[in-house]
C-alpha cells in the first residue's frame, strides 16, 4: 500500500520560541470558502521566511492577513508584531506599526515621477530611509528621479515599490512575488538588495513563485497546500528534500 508522505513534523504547532511576528490560528475566507485554514507560524527578527507553495495555495491571503489588507476577504485569528496586536488594526495602523507591503502588481502611482512616489510615502511619519539613501541602495532610480514611474521597467519599478516600502520605518517586509517577469540579472539584483536590508536587521516574509530562488535567500520556510501549513523549518532542509519539492512546489 503507498503512504503518503508526512511532511508534517517540520510544523511548529506549539510556537513556544519567542518570536517578532507571530500568526496564530489564521482563517480567510471568502464567503463560505476558506482560503487560508489555521495557519500558525513565527518569524524571528531580522529573518529572511520564504511562503511557499502552488498556486491557490493561500500564500497571498496571508500576506494580506498580515497587513490588514482584508477586503475582500474575511479573516480570524491572531497576529503579533513586536507585542503590538495586528489582528485589532486597520490597514494604515499595522503599517504605522511597521508592516511593509508591496503586492505583486506594485502599484505604483500614475503621473507621479520616482522621487515623488517616494516623496508622497514619507508625507507622514514614521518616515523610514531617507531618499539618499535609497538612491544609495538603487542607483538606478536615483538616475531616473524625474521620470514617471509607472512608464520604468518592470524591474525598475519593482526597485521603486520596495524603496517605497523602506521610505517608511517598517519592521516587517512582505513581499508578493517580487521575481515575477524579471530577467535573472534582475533577480540578482533584487536578491542583492534584499541580503542588504536583512543586514538592516528588518524581517522580511517573501511569496515566490520561483521557490529555489527564494529557498537560497531565506533562512527559513513555510509551505502551504490547499490553505494549510504543511511544512515549517528551515531553506536548507526543502532544498535538501527532493520528495517534499516534488509533493508540493512541483521542483
Amino acid at each position: 500500500m503507498n503512504v503518503k508522505p508526512d511532511f508534517s513534523k517540520g510544523i511548529s504547532h506549539a510556537m513556544t520560541a519567542p518570536a517578532f511576528l507571530s500568526v496564530w490560528n489564521v482563517e480567510a475566507y471568502y464567503g463560505e470558502s476558506y482560503i487560508v485554514q489555521n495557519v500558525s507560524f513565527n518569524v524571528h527578527e531580522g529573518e529572511i521566511l520564504a511562503l511557499l507553495g502552488r498556486n491557490g495555495a493561500g500564500k497571498t491571503s496571508t500576506l494580506r492577513a498580515i497587513a490588514r489588507m482584508d477586503s475582500p476577504a474575511v479573516t480570524r485569528g491572531e497576529i503579533w508584531l513586536d507585542h503590538a496586536p495586528l489582528h485589532t488594526m486597520s490597514s494604515w495602523q499595522a503599517a504605522q506599526s511597521g508592516i511593509g507591503l508591496v503586492p505583486e502588481d506594485r502599484c505604483i502611482i500614475p503621473g507621479l515621477t520616482v522621487e515623488e512616489n517616494l516623496q508622497l510615502a514619507q508625507i507622514a511619519p514614521p518616515i523610514g530611509w531617507s531618499i539618499d539613501r535609497l538612491y544609495d541602495l538603487f542607483p538606478r532610480l536615483g538616475e531616473r528621479r524625474k521620470q514617471e514611474g509607472v512608464t520604468l521597467s518592470g524591474g525598475e519599478q519593482q526597485m521603486l515599490a520596495i524603496a517605497r516600502a523602506l521610505s517608511r520605518d517598517i519592521k516587517v517586509l512582505l513581499l508578493d512575488e517580487p521575481y515575477e517577469g524579471l530577467a535573472p540579472v534582475i533577480v540578482d539584483e533584487i536578491e542583492r538588495t534584499l541580503r542588504i536590508i536583512k543586514e538592516q536587521g528588518i524581517t522580511t516574509i517573501i511569496v515566490e513563485q520561483n521557490a529555489v530562488r527564494a529557498l537560497e535567500l531565506a533562512d527559513r520556510a513555510v509551505i502551504l497546500d490547499t490553505g494549510s501549513i504543511v511544512f515549517d523549518g528551515t531553506a536548507a532542509e526543502v532544498l535538501g528534500n527532493e520528495e517534499l519539492r516534488a509533493e508540493y512546489l512541483a521542483i
